[in-house]
């Protein structure tokens, strides 16, 4: 069975001539003549460039590797019996009575109405033309929204003072955005990189913006190094160089000039150097972030290998920091190399199986285990609830990067050509939002007036998350269990011996032995031996 499709995707725009052979991927016969439309032949045209998804800067990329266990691999376990968290009475244990609610930091005063948020919408192009939809849907939404890495080194109106940032429009855009519609539960999250710290970000959005969620970033699911965005003109190139930022080919180098002028390139590349981690500079860095004023201090690690997820459980237990987020391999992100998101990193089901463990040894010995979500590659209500019971009772929230921002650029597409329809029959956007949306009528009588200035993708992506509240307590209440705290691993069963040998939860036909044992010998109570009537 091949996991992988190499020399050939709707990613990178590439295809084979004929049937490419399993292993290498290149066509089984390989024609002198062919103009080559695979990633080997595109690449002897244009080099570089074909590393990334296209078009680059306009989409988002998700792997397409077929991981050997992934959450499909899973079920949730369903009861007839009990209910936890309300009486056990079939009028008051009804679906709409679960709560997904869920509360994050070391004292676990961060509450947020679902328990998912945003992946880091940063300096990219498709994340700034989107922000407004995404941070507005979030914040009516009551989860939190992350503001990514680079945005202040990236921004054009930036203004410096001795090296280090003293304005940045776009970011007091970004921030601007998500509280005016804060409705007090959720938040804003300012992320960085190795250059952000350089340009002195940390103190200008704490000390003059006043951000009080800070995240450290030392990688993601979707690739082991730092961002990158291509950059279309030499003048911006120029600019990103002067500030700091590693840019490929080198700007400055007369041969690089030419070939952009040529058109043998297309774009320069606009590269964040590698975070070099020690365990002193860690804790040193969020004391020096608690200092600066920063309320919560978080940390975001990608995919590394066991002993870094090791690290970064470890390290954040020691320094007691308010939320540890582990993306695994096999999500997507606007800006990741190809082969690199697909081939790269440990996948999220063995990540996350890891974590559990991980976070069982620091328990047993007494210590601090700071609230945990995880991402890559999640996108629906099942995923949710099997993420949280694979890492129950550690995992309290899940990063949804790809699938909120869908949700945004959906609805503002289609908001989009419902207000061009009613700007021909002289109507307001909003008078066709409500025929378009489900949850248009809501939000209307929720914000009266101020519905009007509501952009469609962020109704889009409040009613996605709306649709995932309702299928979550559609699964919980199947499983008996009312509040998102009571979810347990208990609650889910493996498919495959191979999901059981990695994750520790029970195959299917090894399931409940005890209890049905207990149940046909007349031995035990027919009912209250398994997890729910335990609680």
């Amino acid at each position: 069975m091949s996991f992988s499709k190499p020399n050939r995707s709707s990613a990178t725009k590439t295809k084979t001539r004929v049937e490419p052979a399993p292993i290498s991927g290149i066509c089984v016969t390989c024609l002198d003549g062919c103009p080559g439309p695979c990633e080997i032949g595109r690449s002897a045209i244009k080099g570089r460039e074909t590393i990334y998804p296209q078009p680059y800067g306009k989409i988002t990329a998700g792997a397409d590797k077929d991981y050997p266990v992934d959450f499909s691999h899973f079920n949730i376990q369903g009861t007839c019996v009990g209910a936890v968290g309300v009486a056990a009475d079939s009028d008051v244990a009804t679906f709409p009575s679960v709560d997904c609610s869920t509360r994050l930091g070391k004292d676990a005063s961060i509450a947020l109405d679902f328990p998912v948020f945003t992946g880091a919408v940063g300096s990219t192009f498709i994340a700034r033309v989107n922000w407004e939809e995404i941070a507005i849907g979030a914040a009516i939404s009551g989860i939190m929204v992350i503001a990514g890495e680079n945005i202040c080194g990236m921004d054009k109106n930036a203004e410096f003072t001795n090296g280090k940032i003293s304005r940045s429009p776009e970011m007091e855009r970004r921030v601007n955005a998500y509280r005016r519609w804060y409705q007090g539960k959720g938040g804003i999250i300012v992320q960085a990189n190795v250059e952000d710290t350089k340009l002195g970000v940390p103190e200008y959005v704490i000390e003059k913006l006043g951000i009080e969620i800070f995240e450290l970033k030392w990688g993601q699911g979707a690739k082991d190094i730092g961002g990158e965005v291509q950059l279309t003109t030499l003048e911006r190139a120029m600019q990103l160089k002067e500030r700091g930022y590693i840019v490929l080919p080198d700007p400055t180098n007369p041969a690089a000039r030419r070939a952009f002028e040529s058109g043998g390139i297309s774009e320069f590349e606009r590269h964040s150097r590698l975070g070099m981690v020690t365990e002193e500079g860690f804790y040193r860095e969020v004391e020096r972030l608690r200092k600066l004023g920063a309320k919560y201090v978080t940390l975001k690690t990608g995919a590394y290998r066991p002993a870094d997820l090791a690290r970064a459980i470890k390290f954040s237990s020691n320094a007691g920091i308010d939320l540890l987020t582990i993306d695994g391999a096999g999500g997507g992100t606007g800006m990741s190399p190809w082969r690199m998101m697909n081939e790269w990193g440990i996948p999220t089901v063995h990540l996350e199986c890891m974590t559990y463990q991980m976070c069982e040894t620091l328990k047993a010995q007494g210590a601090y285990i700071p609230p945990i979500a995880i991402a890559g590659g999640l996108s629906l209500e099942d995923h949710i609830f099997k993420a949280i019971a694979l890492g129950a009772p550690y995992v309290k929230a899940i990063c949804l990067g790809r699938a909120l921002m869908t949700a945004a650029m959906v609805g503002k597409t289609n908001g989009k050509l419902t207000a061009d329809k009613m700007e021909l029959e002289g109507k307001k956007p909003e008078e066709g939002y409500m025929g378009l949306f489900a949850v248009a009528s809501q939000l209307k009588e929720r914000f009266g007036d101020d519905f009007g200035n509501l952009p469609a993708g962020a109704i889009g992506l409040y009613s996605y998350v709306d649709r995932l509240k309702q299928g979550l307590q559609q699964l919980m209440a199947g499983a008996r269990k009312f509040r998102l705290e009571y979810i347990d691993r208990n609650d889910i069963v493996s498919l495959t011996r191979e999901a059981t040998d990695i994750s520790g939860i029970p195959y299917i036909m090894d399931c409940d032995k005890a209890e049905i044992e207990a149940i046909l010998s007349g031995n035990g109570e027919a009912f209250g031996l398994h997890a729910v009537d335990k609680k």
